[in-house]
């Protein structure tokens, strides 16, 4: 079914099949979020029941890295999967496999009882969980006014990053099994919600002409498409150098600058993503208010600069106060839906999905390459951590800021248009 999709005005009829995609949107990428973050939460506790004979020893995180970097990879291949069939197929082809993928992979993973079906489970679960953003963004951009798209993107993306919030929750209060099994019901309950949605009328159009859709390479056939491509990564980067260094490693780093109290993962991670939550309406709004996403970018990177300072610089703090800097500093990163936001708006409708989904999941494997950075310089440093993240955020900003500078506005783009 298709919606039309009438930029000057929107009957009652139309608002409710607007409201229903951003609510559908938004819960499910609070599930996402919520299976994607706990594996982070629980991986090192199901490991070490799994394998008790690993419990305090290097090979107990050599394996949950071993995990990561599956699920990591599975969310690369799947990124540019869903967002070919996204193009080719349409929004909620993706929305609904995607959805059914991960959930099946996230039941199944609370009954593994070896290595192999771990490693197995994750994987496909990456691969699941990697059409989930991109998709909704796409359908929610494609169906909204254009001066108000901004508002529901927000919307979608704060609720969604709230599921780490409660993934760090349950955590606390169930077993890792159940956690996987809740993930996994979540995400078929909110299966049937989706059932009536519509789809885009700018996909529809696109799917009944000639132009070709969802030809991944046509990303890179054409030196200006491939730019586009381009900066739309590099402005992402400051947020998983955040949350997948600065705030992964905040047990170590609380120890280094000797942080009064004892400082747990699940606890940092929940702060995190409850800033980033905040952040995100926050970013939305300014980018609504301004009428400008690069604008909007620009103020929270200096939010992000200003809070990551601070946060290396918390010598004898209490355990609350570091908490609180990390909500801060996940709330400095809350421009990631803006971010996708942007890329979406980037690409015309027959490559749209393929970007708005590949493209964040590029941004979330740049953590691998910046990941090694980090271990290079911090070789180099002998070993000082402090001074290592910031050589390497400093950088992380440099790039992010010179790519903006080059990103091309897109708040108000009329989404109706081909890629050639």
């Amino acid at each position: 079914m298709t919606a039309t999709n009438t930029p000057q005005a929107t009957t009652s009829a139309q608002q409710k099949v607007i409201t229903t995609t951003i609510l559908v949107a938004a819960l499910g990428y609070f599930v996402d979020i919520y299976d994607l973050l706990l594996f982070l939460i629980i991986g090192k506790q199901s490991l070490a029941e799994l394998y008790p004979e690993w419990a305090g020893q290097p090979i107990l995180l050599e394996k949950f890295q071993h995990l990561l970097d599956l699920q990591m990879l599975g969310m690369l291949i799947g990124g540019v999967l869903w967002g070919i069939i996204g193009d080719k197929k349409g929004r909620l082809a993706v929305l609904f496999g995607s959805i059914t993928l991960y959930s099946v992979a996230n039941l199944l993973n609370a009954f593994v009882t070896n290595m192999t079906t771990y490693e197995i489970l994750r994987f496909v679960a990456g691969v699941g969980l990697a059409g989930e953003l991109g998709a909704g963004i796409t359908l929610v951009s494609e169906l909204m006014d254009k001066n108000k798209r901004g508002i529901g993107t927000m919307i979608v993306a704060s609720v969604g990053v709230f599921g780490a919030v409660v993934a760090g929750l349950v955590s606390q209060v169930v077993s890792w099994q159940t956690c996987y099994i809740i993930g996994g019901l979540l995400g078929f309950a909110l299966l049937f919600l989706r059932i009536g949605l519509f789809e885009s009328s700018m996909f529809a159009k696109a799917h009944d002409s000639k132009i070709p859709q969802g030809n991944f390479f046509m990303m890179f056939n054409s030196r200006e498409r491939f730019s586009r491509l381009l900066v739309c990564i590099l402005i992402g980067l400051p947020l998983w150098f955040v949350v997948g260094l600065l705030v992964a490693r905040a047990p170590e780093i609380a120890k280094i600058l000797h942080v009064q109290g004892t400082v747990l993962q699940a606890y940092c991670i929940m702060a995190a993503y409850g800033g980033l939550v905040f952040g995100d309406f926050a970013c939305g709004g300014l980018s609504q208010i301004l009428r400008s996403r690069k604008k909007a970018l620009l103020i929270f990177y200096g939010l992000c600069i200003f809070m990551m300072i601070t946060y290396l610089n918390l010598e004898g703090v209490t355990n609350s106060t570091f908490y609180t800097a990390i909500f801060l500093l996940g709330f400095s990163v809350g421009f990631w839906a803006v971010f996708v936001t942007n890329a979406s708006e980037q690409f015309g409708t027959n490559l749209r999905a393929t970007a708005a989904t590949s493209i964040p999941n590029f941004v979330r494997g740049s953590l691998v390459p910046i990941a090694w950075c980090f271990s290079m310089v911090l070789s180099f440093n002998n070993g000082d951590m402090i001074k290592s993240f910031y050589y390497v955020g400093g950088g992380v900003m440099l790039i992010t800021l010179i790519a903006l500078y080059f990103a091309k506005e897109t708040f108000g783009r009329d989404l109706d248009f081909y890629e050639k």
